[in-house]
This record gives C-alpha cells, structure tokens and sequence, in this order.
C-alpha cells in the first residue's frame, strides 16, 4: 500500500494573514492544500491519503473534499505542537489504514502544490529499490556553510549539492520507528524527515525533482505559485 501523509498544522505566521492559516488560502477559487491533495488524489498508485490538520480547520477541510470530491483521505488528526509531531500523528493514522500491510509513506507539505505525478512515482519506486527516497533539486547557486561568527566553514561542490524539497519517501515501519525512537530521546522538532532519519543513521537516498516544487511559505512564495500555475494554463492554450 502507498499513503500520502500530508501535514497542514501550520498557522501561516510567515504569509501574514489573520484569516486562515496559508494551507487554506485560495487561489484561483482553490485552497492551495486542494491543489495539493488532487496531486495524489489522481495518481494511481496512491493507495489512501491520511492528513494532520489543525484541529479547529478539519470541519472545514472535511467540507473542502466533499466539494472538490477528494476521496482517497482516510483519515484526518489533529497536528501536534511541532511539525515533527504533526507528522507523527498522520504516520500513526497511516498505519491504522495500513494495518498489517508493507506500505510507503509519502510525507508532504500541505503548502508544498507544484509536484507532478512522475515525482510522486518516482519515490514510490525508489523505496521499493533503496528504502527511501527524498525528493531535491539541483542546485542554481553556490552553497555555504557558516559559522555564527561570521566565517565560511564550507563551500559546497555544486554540481553535488542539492536542496531537499518533498515529498521524503519511506517504508512506513521504518519511519515511525525512528519517530518513537526520537520521542524516547526527548527529540520533538527535528525540522524534516530526512535529517531525523540521518540523526540515527538511516541510509537515504535521493531523487531528482523539478526545482519549482517550493513551499509556499511566504507572500512571496504564492504569488510565484500563482505565477507558474498561470503559465502552465497559458502553455495548454498555446499548445492546444
């Protein structure tokens, strides 16, 4: 079984907006987390969707996948206190779908829309064959690595660098073990998947993915969304 663990629990205090947290902002008569949903609602081989939600926002959401006919969400939880922990409680739910059943967990932002469908098959492919997957990008710009003091401690080889982006792809056994063995370590806010893997020495592969597959954390960020999501409406005319 392949499930998409996607985790809305941000408040959106980067977007500055009161209204609504960001994964509920709308674009095109869109929220940005429908965008995202349908992604892996259309893929074939996704299986179940489960989603960690700010509690007070999942009568709405529930509302939002009848209206947009979303129908391969399982489950919906409550987010935790940190992004770490939100993921945890849609990985719980996930195996509460999966049950005894070897599944891949996809585990992707809420706010994370641009993917397309081959990243999606892509990670499901590279778990079977390597046990993880975590989806990046190449690299435009040269990377640093600083110090506090205000000294480079490192310049990264770009052609070998990358930025990891989502989603990061695993057997479902396998991360929530980690997940339970970082609570047993009073460990509650690693920032992402991969480097709570890398903390205990899980081997991680990658692949590559298309660079525009950003977050939408900023003002900036959805207006660029919008931008591309534009342009890709402008290229079907053209093409058409």
């Amino acid at each position: 079984m392949n499930i998409a663990v996607i985790f809305a629990g941000g408040s959106g205090q980067r977007m500055n907006t009161t209204s609504r947290p960001k994964q509920f902002l709308e674009m095109h008569k869109k929220p940005i987390i429908i965008y995202t949903l349908e992604i892996f609602e259309n893929h074939p081989e996704i299986d179940a969707i489960v989603v960690a939600c700010i509690e007070e926002w999942i009568p709405y959401l529930k509302e939002l996948l009848y209206k947009f006919r979303i129908n391969k969400v399982k489950k919906i939880v409550p987010g935790g206190d940190t992004g770490q922990m939100s993921i945890f409680n849609g990985l719980v739910a996930a195996k509460e779908v999966a049950g005894d059943e070897k599944s891949v967990a996809l585990i992707h932002d809420g706010v994370r829309p641009l993917i397309n469908s081959q990243v999606i098959t892509d990670n499901i492919t590279n778990v079977i064959k390597r046990g993880s997957a975590i989806t990046s990008a190449k690299v435009t710009e040269t990377i640093m690595v600083v110090e506090d003091s205000g000294s480079i401690d490192l310049i990264a080889d770009r052609a070998h660098s990358r930025v990891a982006k989502a989603p990061q792809s695993f057997w479902l056994d396998d991360i929530l073990k980690i997940h339970y063995k970082a609570q047993e370590d009073n460990l509650f806010d690693s920032i992402d998947s991969c480097t709570l893997m890398k903390m205990y020495d899980y081997p991680l592969s990658w692949i590559d993915g298309p660079y525009d597959n950003i977050k939408i954390t900023t003002p900036e960020d959805f207006y660029t969304m919008r931008a591309l999501l534009d342009a890709q409406e402008n290229a079907q005319i053209y093409i058409d």
